[in-house]
């Protein structure tokens, strides 16, 4: 065979040989075995919506009920419905609420299908005249609040007085009360704010806020105000009571007492002018501040007296008087004994 037959002949024999796939050509393994894993359903859309819809009317459930849990050291079945406020400066109420379960179940009840669209609320009402329970009264605002708290800051504009109420107000005006307060005073702008929610912070003013909202009151004071204090403190507030049993030092009756007591009185005397200005008061030069307001402490004898104020700008121009009349008229009241009977 020549050397062209001999190429011919091997090309037509590579031609007739089938190609080996490249899959055969590997090396046949055992099919490898995955570890078998939880499959966590997705929840579809219309589920999820839902879900949310569920957590939200829950949410709002919650914030609707204004029950409280009690104190500790308090019983549940100690509890009842009240609602005290405390004044605690000439622009801050502060209103402090206790609420049963089973006066919510009530409410609900009782609003019905309105129940459902009521918001719990603070009503603020301003009462016309000093009597404790005046049916003269009007709403002078409306506080939205939620469950979960129990005490609320109403902020004040301008002295009146007022007491507040807490219940639930539907979308149709209709208002569902739970309790209601005692009435309290504003005091003007001379008096100062105490904001602490903290009783053991608010320790130290407790008198002057018992004071400012009515406690000492004779004609305005409230049992229920009283009651929160002497819980809070732990303690009680007012004159001490007369000791049950004698032998403690206390005079018998007929015996003669060194108890006394001794007033005396000061008026502040202030007032804002031009800065620069001179000013004397009864004669004496007063001390003007750079923004124009002055301040003088003046002792207030027991008599009339009258105290002329004048300024003069810094030129000396012009000149302006104030005169201020002012009289004391001091008692002494004769002493007055009590027995342990009175108590």
């Amino acid at each position: 065979m020549r050397k062209d037959q001999l190429i011919r002949a091997l090309v037509s024999k590579a031609r007739a040989r089938q190609p080996v796939p490249a899959a055969a050509m590997r090396p046949k393994l055992a099919p490898a075995r995955l570890p078998a894993t939880e499959v966590t359903p997705v929840p579809s859309r219309d589920e999820a919506v839902a879900l949310r819809i569920q957590e939200a009317r829950e949410r709002l459930a919650k914030a609707k009920i204004l029950s409280t849990r009690p104190e500790s050291g308090r019983q549940a079945a100690s509890m009842r419905d009240r609602i005290v406020v405390m004044v605690r400066g000439p622009h801050w109420l502060h209103a402090f609420w206790e609420v049963t379960s089973a006066s919510i179940t009530r409410a609900q009840a009782a609003l019905g299908q309105e129940w459902h669209g009521a918001r719990p609320t603070l009503r603020v009402l301003q009462l016309e005249n000093a009597l404790q329970a005046s049916p003269s009264e009007r709403v002078v605002r409306s506080i939205e609040v939620h469950g979960g708290v129990k005490n609320w800051f109403i902020d004040v504009r301008e002295p009146f007085r007022c007491r507040v109420e807490i219940g639930y107000l539907t979308p149709h005006g209709r208002f569902h009360s739970l309790a209601r307060s005692n009435a309290v005073s504003v005091p003007g702008s001379s008096q100062t704010d105490t904001l602490d929610t903290h009783w053991g912070d608010i320790a130290a003013d407790c008198e002057k806020i018992y004071s400012m909202s009515g406690g000492f009151s004779p004609e305005h004071s409230s049992t229920e105000l009283q009651e929160l204090f002497e819980e809070k403190l732990r303690r009680p507030l007012g004159p001490p009571a007369l000791r049950q049993s004698r032998g403690d030092g206390e005079p018998e009756a007929g015996e003669s007492s060194d108890f006394q007591i001794e007033v005396d009185a000061e008026m502040i005397v202030y007032g804002v002018t031009q800065p620069g200005a001179y000013v004397t008061l009864q004669g004496e030069p007063v001390k003007v501040r750079p923004d124009g307001t002055f301040r003088v402490r003046v002792d207030l004898p027991n008599k009339r007296q009258v105290l002329p104020i004048i300024a003069s700008n810094p030129n000396g121009v012009e000149r302006q008087t104030v005169v201020i009349a002012v009289e004391r008229n001091t008692k002494t009241m004769e002493a007055v004994g009590r027995d342990v009977a009175d108590v």
